[in-house]
């Protein structure tokens, strides 16, 4: 194998012909084969917070591998999984929480999922069968993850086995009430809007439902309306409907606040969580049950659900550690502090570029959304394949961007989200806002129409 590029028999995920191999990495930056660095801009996929390179993080996963690496779930707790449910459980806005550790975000997703099932038959609601999640929102790759998901592009072609969900707008104001938009821009028209679903679907059908406190990858670090979460959790109160919040990629600090609920002083029934839980040193995810739920599923019988890999102790270990360090290094207000810089900056070097549509997001998590025109939030159409080249052209200038596409109207939209290391310093701030201008300013360029 060359030690500068990929070749062999590996299925990549990656759409870049001949990838490059990373060899290591260290705060912010991550350093390939050939020796060139990239400022890690978007955390992997928003996964690191803590930053690359932590050694205590290696050591502690070494030590815990040498003592115990894997005792199955169903027949042995673990002295790191215990101890960090009792560490995590104040920090999370869920009441009396139970946690149901996994692998990673699509599986705590499912897990979720079957979860609101097995409480509502606890409690004697076995109608309640369908889930309500929102347009332009993004839970997962698995099957059920992906039909609650509502990013059209990445559902089209599996539409055939997809279908047991329901969908309701977007919570989504610069672009509310759009025609082709599925969004709303306020929290009355949203909330009444569920309130309709629920009750067209029928007396006690609707089980629970989800959505992300701040949208992410779909949309790119859009905020609900004001008012909305409470309004939302008032509807599903008045229906028996549980409330479901997806922080896989706003918790742990992400949002500058502990979990991106916490910004709305709503405690969902369940809670899921992953990426920025490990930081990437370990595939993890977890299900926060509120005590409620976790009485009534266990009075009940029982979950019944279970993966090889879940309640893991090597898992456990290292977020353990990653929360050691959150807390230790005050890095969930790092992200707040840093997030407002970012943002600032960004309005400096794009804040009135023709192509800048909304420069938006809590702590490091930060959008831009790209339009073909200003005025009326026109989006550049798909086949001018604009921010791929704008991640193509960052890429070769040594920063790695996080993309999405299809937030207007499922099919066009461009957007850019951000979510570097909580490490990040102040001149890798500044080289970041840089370097996304230029990138903006080169690929509006080489795809100019002739």
């Amino acid at each position: 194998m060359s030690t500068s590029s990929a070749s062999g028999h590996v299925f990549r995920r990656s759409s870049v012909p001949n990838p490059p191999v990373a060899v290591s990495a260290h705060g912010s930056t991550i350093v390939d084969a050939a020796g060139r660095e990239y400022l890690d801009a978007a955390g992997g996929a928003i996964v690191v917070n803590v930053g690359h390179g932590r050694r205590e993080i290696a050591e502690a996963i070494a030590e815990q591998a040498g003592r115990l690496s894997y005792a199955h779930g169903s027949a042995f707790t673990t002295e790191p999984l215990e101890r960090y449910a009792a560490e995590l459980g104040p920090r999370l806005p869920v009441d009396d929480p139970y946690l149901y550790p996994v692998s990673g975000g699509s599986e705590a997703i499912e897990t979720a999922l079957k979860l609101a099932r097995g409480v509502q038959i606890a409690r004697g609601e076995t109608g309640r069968t369908r889930v309500i999640a929102r347009w332009g929102s993004y839970h997962g790759n698995t099957l059920g993850a992906l039909d609650l998901s509502g990013r059209k592009p990445l559902r089209a072609p599996y539409e055939a086995w997809l279908g047991r969900f329901d969908h309701v707008s977007a919570a989504y104001p610069y672009r509310g009430g759009e025609p082709g938009s599925q969004a709303l821009g306020t929290a009355a028209d949203l909330a009444a809007e569920l309130d309709a679903a629920i009750v067209a679907a029928g007396p006690g059908t609707v089980a629970a439902f989800v959505g992300e406190p701040v949208v992410g990858a779909t949309l790119g670090a859009v905020e609900p309306p004001a008012g909305y979460w409470e309004a939302i959790a008032a509807v599903c109160r008045r229906h028996g409907v549980l409330l479901i919040a997806d922080e896989v990629m706003t918790g742990f600090g992400r949002t500058g606040a502990w979990f991106g609920m916490d910004h709305f002083g709503v405690r969902p029934d369940i809670l899921v969580s992953a990426k920025g839980a490990t930081s990437g040193y370990w595939p993890f995810g977890f299900v926060a049950a509120s005590g409620a739920c976790w009485e009534d599923v266990t009075r009940g019988g029982g979950f019944v659900h279970g993966f090889t890999y879940s309640h893991q102790p090597g898992a456990a270990t290292v977020a353990r550690e990653v929360l050691r360090i959150l807390e230790a290094e005050n890095l969930v207000a790092a992200s707040a502090t840093k997030g407002e810089q970012l943002k600032g900056l960004l309005r400096d070097r794009l804040g009135d570029h023709p192509a800048v549509g909304e420069i938006r997001g809590r702590g490091l998590m930060v959008g831009v959304e790209l339009v073909a025109d200003r005025a009326t939030k026109a989006p550049f159409p798909r086949g001018r394949r604009l921010i791929e080249n704008v991640v193509r052209i960052a890429r070769e200038a040594g920063f790695l961007l996080y993309s999405g596409s299809g937030n207007a109207n499922g099919v066009d939209g461009d957007i850019v989200l951000l979510g570097p290391p909580f490490v990040i310093t102040d001149a890798e701030l500044v080289r970041l806002a840089d370097g996304l201008a230029e990138a903006l300013d080169r690929a509006l360029e080489a795809t100019a129409p002739a």
